[in-house]
């Protein structure tokens, strides 16, 4: 009798913190790379652009690898301007340090990105 009603708020229970994101991880860093295209909208560059963001995923130390384009605001504090957004996540600042200089990375850098994009901000953070 009193069985269902505590299943039921177990479930309940378990169901509300299954939609709390848990926090980075202590050491963690995250880099947020912005991009502006020399040739802003151009969909071959953008595919260019996502391709050489997607083979750096094999990089050690990245956690998660995500990019797409800035998402159109009204709000005068959120700045739009940039073709495309990156954030990569590492396990340490070790982690990036090592993936600044890493050979893969310093290609795609030099042959794809700074060929296409006009712009290059970064901003570090670590948890």
């Amino acid at each position: 009798m009193f069985l269902k009603p505590i299943l039921a708020i177990s479930i309940l229970a378990l169901a509300s913190c299954a939609t709390i994101a848990p926090p980075a991880s202590s050491g963690t860093v995250d880099h947020f790379v912005l991009l502006w295209q020399k040739r802003p909208g151009n969909l071959e560059d953008r595919k260019d652009l996502a391709a050489a963001a997607d083979s750096l995923r094999v990089i050690p130390g990245i956690r998660a690898l995500d990019y797409g384009p800035a998402l159109q605001s009204d709000r005068p504090v959120v700045d739009d301007s940039f073709d495309i957004g990156m954030l990569v996540r590492f396990d340490s600042a070790a982690s990036l340090h090592a993936y600044e200089t890493d050979p893969r990375h310093v290609e795609k850098v030099t042959k794809v990105l700074k060929p296409l994009t006009k712009k290059i901000v970064v901003y570090d953070v670590i948890h």
